[in-house]
């Protein structure tokens, strides 16, 4: 039985996905009231369970008995206001989970992480696996709390876990504009003005989903493997989105000092409007930074060719395109 926590996600519901298109029998852990839209497809094929990270007992009804749990429930922000709620879900929660796999004699535990938890490299903008965590004022809440969360389940490791953690960088996947990394392919169709300095790195969902099941079949125990395929500049980035939807891209470059301006800005108008602002200054921080992350040691170990970034968007694009069209 595989388990996936989290599962209504993006990340989790296509690799409850993949694993059922392998034959697997998964089961989805999901808290009560939850949006389930991205599961709608294999409802009847999964068996469902309501628990809540930080629910002990509940978490320890819905993992007994799996022989892989799958970790994706997390909550990402780089609003301040959420520093609280993600200790609690990405750390503590993370906590639960391998405290219940131990309690509950779980062989395996498979983590998603993300490329914000890797340490960082003095004297390269290239990062792998064994970069260094340092921790200073350009890490953000999320970052450290997702670093807090692998350190829980190094610990696991230590304690008699088949533990594996996977770092993805920004999901590529069709969703609601709303949610995830979504919003990047909602900022180009509503034809907004602004981008900024840096590039992105990312990875197409598929891939993330293909790399999970590869790596717990080959029992790649007690490592952790950067899932990224390709870094590619925001103009860059925000122009092929554009070009499939003939839309104008974002034509302004905004630097990093106004992206720091716009946010203490953003801030005000968030405080007085009540609502989560647009950008923060964890986000400017972030502007304009020029990082790739290395894959070789995932490709190496699966022998595994990821998608490129153009067969990323393109898909992306074409899936959205359907949905707009089945709503007319």
């Amino acid at each position: 039985m595989i388990t996936v926590t989290g599962a209504n996600g993006l990340a989790g519901s296509y690799i409850v996905k993949e694993f059922l298109n392998r034959g697997e029998q998964v089961r989805v852990v999901v808290r009560e009231g939850s949006d389930c839209t991205e599961l709608e497809s294999v409802k009847e094929k999964v068996e469902w369970k309501y628990a809540d990270v930080n629910n002990y007992d509940a978490l320890v009804d819905a993992l007994k008995g799996s022989d892989v749990v799958i970790h994706t429930a997390a909550v990402v922000s780089y609003h301040s206001a959420d520093k609280d709620l993600m200790r609690q879900v990405n750390v503590i929660g993370t906590r639960h989970v391998v405290n219940v796999c131990l309690q509950e004699k779980v062989p395996t535990l498979l983590h998603i992480s993300s490329v914000a938890a890797l340490g960082k490299l003095e004297t390269s903008t290239l990062i792998d696996e064994t970069a260094t965590w340092i921790d200073d004022d350009t890490v953000s809440d999320y970052a450290l709390t997702k670093h807090h969360s692998e350190l829980e389940v190094w610990r696991g490791g230590e304690e008699g876990l088949n533990i594996i953690i996977v770092n993805p960088s920004v999901i590529l996947a069709p969703t609601d504009f709303n949610k995830s990394s979504a919003q990047l392919f909602g900022y180009v169709w509503k034809e907004k003005k602004f981008y900024t300095e840096g590039a992105i790195n990312t990875i197409d969902v598929r891939d993330l989903a293909t790399c999970c099941y590869l790596l717990l079949q080959e029992k790649h125990f007690g490592e952790r493997f950067i899932l990224s395929h390709e870094a590619i500049s925001y103009e860059v980035f925000f122009k092929s989105i554009a070009n499939k939807w003939n839309k104008k891209p974002p034509s302004i470059k905004v630097s990093k000092k106004w992206m720091l301006l716009l946010a203490k800005l953003e801030a005000i108008r968030s405080w007085l409007t009540k609502s989560k602002p647009l950008i923060t200054v964890q986000t400017a921080r972030l502007a304009g930074r020029k990082v790739v992350y290395k894959n070789d040691k995932i490709k190496k170990a699966l022998n595994f060719e990821f998608q490129s970034i153009e067969n990323s968007i393109d898909w992306c694009c074409a899936e959205y395109m359907k949905k707009f069209e089945n709503k007319k």
